[in-house]
């Protein structure tokens, strides 16, 4: 009966153990945090919130759903610069990009384009007279944000 109850007290201490770490836990520069969240909102149509925040000094890149997206924010002009960038054989449609700030500010989303195979395009969303100290971007695709 003892060891019943040890083995129903481990396992459930893992249970709540794995089920706390959010997305959020998993760092971007482990190399994990993008396994993490490849199956995670993939397909036609599909919000990709990257969940990863990020200084103001430091720079986005990530491949989801195909769309390479690398973004930096440039405090001089008060705009987030970057490319999107299409990593597949097949086109993408409908990429755009939107970037979340710490202050609760949605920026975006960008112009929807459609991305042929290897095609790379510029995109900016001005952040001017915002205040914030950390920023999450990430990359739609399709038809529906998230």
């Amino acid at each position: 009966m003892k060891k019943t109850f040890l083995i129903f007290t481990v396992l459930l201490a893992m249970s709540l153990s794995f089920s706390s770490c959010s997305k959020d836990d998993v760092g971007e520069g482990n190399g994990l945090g993008e396994q993490a969240e490849a199956g995670h909102n993939e397909g036609p149509g599909s919000g990709e919130e990257s969940g990863t925040q990020l200084g103001l000094n430091e720079t986005f890149d990530m491949v989801r759903n195909g769309v390479r997206l690398i973004m930096s924010y440039n405090s001089q002009n008060q705009t987030f610069e970057g490319t999107i960038e299409n990593t597949t054989n097949s086109t993408i449609s409908q990429v755009r990009v939107e970037v979340h700030l710490s202050n609760g500010v949605e920026l975006g989303p960008t112009t929807p384009v459609n991305l042929a195979p290897g095609e790379i395009q510029n995109v900016s969303l001005s952040a001017s007279g915002q205040n914030f100290n950390r920023w999450s971007p990430h990359a739609e695709t399709g038809n529906s944000g998230s």
